[in-house]
């Protein structure tokens, strides 16, 4: 009955195997190299053949007693915390003011422009971003100048980096983030804002009462996967972004581990960095998918 069934699905099966083989190759494979956080690495040996690390936590312990530890650790969580909460509402904002749009013409236009910045790379904002804000030629500082005020260093003050890479980071990806939003928003049923009209409700009122509550699992979904990568602040980002004067509020782990772990040949420490963090991403989705299912929105 079983093989009926999928035998039936056959041509649906076939589509996904594809899907599957990207993942068994590229995300499951890979994992047996976890391996090498707790073994000496070493290139010629390879994998399999180098000597196991003594005691089995070296280089885990070595992650922690570096003096770099709670800085590097504090500036991962708080950049991916304020890019958690600051980040969480503007495409939702966004999406519903799409929704919301009388003239169709208008918010397929406003869409596509909003979906531009995710397809250009960090070299290419940063770029963007010295043109407005750099100290001896942005544009913003020229203002400033003009204005009879002093030239601010935007990019390499410890004061406004932080907000930057957020603003940034918000800005690059809130059209394509509202996508998701949009397409919950479309599965609503119509008729319940047909009756809320005719209870007399405006359009306030039907997004209060109508629109949020139907994209709130989708809202949850996104939160719940959004705490599992609190430990990837963003490493392309910030890599092309920071500067030695910013180090102390811009270092996360990842740009840590490459610079001692990849740059020195220190494979072992790297994959242990790495380990360390995808444990706490797991605990963290765990922990939110318990507490979401409270409210009905957990993920399984």
């Amino acid at each position: 009955m079983l093989w009926k069934r999928v035998w039936s699905y056959r041509a649906l099966y076939l589509m996904l195997l594809p899907g599957l083989l990207w993942f068994l190759i590229y995300k499951y494979i890979p994992m047996s190299g976890a391996i090498i956080a707790f073994k000496d690495y070493s290139i010629g040996k390879g994998i399999f053949q180098s000597d196991w690390a003594d005691p089995w936590y070296k280089y885990f312990q070595d992650f922690y007693e570096s003096p770099y530890f709670y800085k590097i650790l504090t500036n991962t969580l708080l950049i991916s915390f304020y890019k958690l909460i600051f980040g969480l509402f503007p495409p939702i904002l966004f999406a519903i003011m799409l929704n919301e749009a009388a003239s169709k013409w208008l918010q397929r236009l406003v869409q596509t422009i909003s979906y531009m910045p995710h397809f250009f790379s960090w070299v290419i904002i940063y770029g963007m971003l010295l043109m407005f804000l750099s100290e001896g030629s942005g544009i913003v500082n020229k203002w400033l100048v003009d204005g009879g005020g002093e030239a601010y260093p935007f990019l390499t003050s410890t004061e406004s980096f932080r907000s930057i890479l957020i603003l940034s980071d918000i800005w690059q990806s809130l059209g394509w983030s509202a996508i998701i939003y949009l397409a919950a928003m479309s599965s609503i049923d119509p008729t319940l804002y047909e009756a809320a009209r005719v209870d007399g409700a405006g359009r306030l009122r039907m997004i209060w009462h109508i629109t949020l509550p139907g994209i709130r699992n989708v809202i949850t979904l996104m939160l719940i996967l959004n705490l599992g990568r609190i430990m990837d602040a963003g490493f392309e980002q910030i890599y092309v972004m920071y500067n030695i004067q910013v180090y102390d509020v811009a270092d996360i782990i990842d740009t840590w581990v490459f610079r001692t772990g990849l740059e020195q040949l220190s494979y072992s420490l790297a994959t242990a960095v790495g380990l360390f963090k995808s444990i706490i991403g797991l605990i963290l989705v765990l922990g939110s998918n318990q507490l979401a299912k409270r409210w009905g929105g957990s993920i399984w």
